[in-house]
Formats: C-alpha cells, structure tokens, sequence
C-alpha cells in the first residue's frame, strides 16, 4: 500500500511544464490547488535531499504556484492552460481563464509558503525563490492586510447558488481581532464565523518562514511585514480563539468572528485543530492542544463518528452521513504522542482502503466498500507521510515534536 500511495502523485498527477515548472491536479478534478498540491508532493522531499530529479520537481511545483498566487491571491485553483474551464460557470468565475475556483481560503496562501521553506531545508536550493515568489509575497502580504477589516476594506465576494456568502457574497458579519478572515475553509465550504482558527494558525507559522525566506533574497522590506503577522498572530489567537468547554475545559475553537460568536467543532480537511502540531503551531503535548484533541476525537465534535468499521472525524462538506475521512485519520496518526496510537491509525487505514490498495475521501463509518473519491492524491500522499515517519524516516521539515526517538532523514 505504501509503495501504490507514495507513487500515486508522480505516476498519475505530475505534468512538467515547457517553462520548468510543474503542474499538478488532485486526481479525479483536472485542476490544481494551492493546497493538495503542496501535500501531494509532500513526501518527495525525503529523496529530493539526495536525487535531483525530485528537487527539480518540487522546485517547479513551487514556481507554479507562486505565479498562480501572483496572478490572484483570492483564487484557490486554477487551470493549466487559460482554458476558461472552471468548476461553475454560473458564478463568474469563468471571467478569468486560469482560474478554475476562487473560493479565498486563508490556508490556500500558505501552503505555497510551507513547501518553499521545506524545499531550502530539504536541498538547499533557492531557485524557486524568483520574482514569481516576490510578488506572489507580496500579493499575500497586501490580502492579509485588507482581510484582517474584511467588512470594512475588502471588495471580496462570493456569489454561487447553494454556496453563496451571506449579505450577498461578503460573508456573516465579523470585527476586528487582528486573526485574517476566510471566506472558505479547507474542505472548500463556507465558514460560518469567517476566522478560521487552524489557518490563522498556519498563517502564523507561514509568516516566520516567508520572512526568512524574504530576508534569505533580500527583501527586507516585506520580510518585516511577514515578521509581524508571525508576532501578531498567535497573541490574536489567545484572545479570540480559545473558548472554555463544559466537559474538557479551555480548547480551540475551530471559528471565531471577533463579536462572541464561535463554532465548536473540527473538520477532517487541512489546516484543522487536530493538525496543529503538524503544522509547527504547537507541541503534541501542549495542555491546550491535548484538550482540544480530546475534544474534537469525541461524540462533542458533531462530525466525529464512531462505526461497526472505524471511528474518525469526517466533514460536512459530504453533508456529514458518517463518513469517516482518511485525511484525518492519517492526521491522527501523525500527531500521536503514542506510538501504539499511531499504529492504530496505519492499521484502520490499511483495512479501509476498500479493497483498492488507495486512500480515498470519505468513507461510511459501518462499510468501508461505501466510499467517495476513489483518486484523491492528497489522501494517497498524507498515508505515505505517515507510514515513512512510523518508519522513522521523517520528510524534511516535519516538526520535531511528532519525531519517534529513532528517526533519520
């Protein structure tokens, strides 16, 4: 099974480009998203540290992305050629040719900068760091600063029947926090309260290393703007993000909107409360994430479900219906302080597969035969992670606090 997911990405999404860089769709939806396709070609960055062939990979999938957030930073996926296909002509989105859906996802514009920094800690190589990943920092830079007063600066809006934003595009209202709005969360489904917390926390560790990776070119200019954000950020969080529980005690909630309103809950999708020290927010013994994780693996969260096959957090963007999702079971599995935990969860995968020998979206809870997606790459790439970390052959760049004792690069 390792050997089918870990070259799932290469042998069936990978399409070089004549410029140099890469594009790559998720699988069964011809597109490419800023998101699946930084976690989709995650785990080469354990052999790109010693063959060029995947260096050159990763640096063109980092080229290609930052020229697509360059291009516009409110845009989520796009097309390989300005083809003008897009996944719902209705809503306009088809008015710019490359753009295949412009859901704004705060997460979106952080994937790109994760995968550049893990690309230098990985080889070494700054190649990718041109005038694409200039602008494209910048473009970031100046939608944080406008999204952080969404209601009052930002002309972003959201038409779409079933989908739309509320007030007609902009979104429920919000007020000031200092944390970044979101139109969208990582399952590419309207929020409710608009601050996500998992990408406000991703954001804050995105900035660090875009401001690293801005001093390293010497941008300095934008390099203390992102150092701010990396400051900034975490303190906002502290103060809007975290809510006391009734049965678990003060936890992270998943969204927030600044006016006392919060959502209790987390969502298989990546950036999530789960995920938080994998994505270097936190440690996985930090006493508020472990709260929080108590929290949302239990019958609290409203999507984890519990089954005659497995029991695993889901997502409402199959309108929840016990689907169980084998990101966050993956997920799971790499932010367990127990190893037997971790083992558990490469073990459920294993045997949920649906006899396919592949990772999928969802799965029923009660028949692991009854799934979606049967090519989801971002699914195939996250098992891979996980079973090279329970190996102890950890990808560059993953926290050290999710290392097993005996782990080599």
């Amino acid at each position: 099974m390792f050997r089918g997911t870990f070259r799932n990405t290469l042998a069936t999404t990978v399409r070089p480009a004549p410029d140099g860089t890469v594009y790559v769709i998720t699988g069964d939806i011809p597109a490419m998203w800023l998101r699946d396709s930084t976690a989709q070609v995650r785990p080469y960055l354990l052999p790109a540290a010693e063959h060029a062939g995947f260096a050159d990979l990763l640096v063109g999938v980092s080229r290609r992305q930052f020229a697509q957030v360059a291009h516009d930073p409110y845009a989520n996926a796009f097309n390989e050629t300005p083809s003008g296909a897009c996944f719902s002509p209705g809503d306009g989105t088809g008015a710019d040719p490359l753009v295949w859906e412009r859901k704004y996802e705060l997460d979106s514009l952080c994937y790109p900068v994760l995968l550049a920094h893990q690309i230098v800690q990985a080889t070494g190589r700054t190649d990718h760091l041109d005038a694409s990943f200039t602008a494209a920092a910048g473009a970031i830079l100046d939608t944080w600063d406008i999204e952080r007063d969404h209601d009052r600066r930002s002309s972003y809006r959201f038409l779409r029947p079933g989908e739309s934003l509320a007030r007609r595009g902009q979104g429920t209202p919000t007020a000031p926090t200092g944390l970044i709005w979101s139109g969208f969360r990582p399952s590419d489904d309207r929020c409710e309260r608009h601050y996500l917390v998992p990408a406000n926390a991703m954001a804050a560790v995105a900035a660090g290393h875009l401001a690293d990776l801005l001093e390293s070119v010497g941008v300095a200019d934008l390099a203390v703007r992102a150092r701010a954000y990396a400051t900034e950020l975490p303190t906002a969080i502290a103060a809007h993000g975290v809510s006391a529980h009734p049965e678990h005690g003060p936890v992270y909630v998943y969204e927030t909107d600044g006016l006392g309103r919060h959502v209790l809950m987390d969502d298989a999708n990546i950036p999530s409360l789960l995920s938080l020290p994998y994505l270097g927010w936190c440690s996985v013994t930090d006493p508020l994430y472990r709260a929080t994780r108590r929290f949302v693996l239990s019958s609290g969260n409203p999507y984890y479900y519990t089954g005659s096959a497995a029991c695993g957090i889901g997502s409402p963007h199959l309108g929840g219906d016990r689907y169980i999702w084998h990101l966050s079971l993956a997920m799971q599995g790499l932010t367990a302080a127990d190893p037997h935990e971790r083992a558990a969860a490469l073990e459920t995968l294993a045997r949920t597969d649906g006899g396919t020998g592949l990772m999928h979206e969802g799965f029923h809870a009660d028949d692991p035969g009854d799934f979606t997606r049967p090519w989801f790459a971002w699914a195939n790439s996250l098992f891979a992670e996980l079973a090279l970390l329970h190996a102890g052959l950890a990808v560059p760049g993953t926290p050290a606090t999710l290392l097993p004792e005996e782990t080599s690069a």
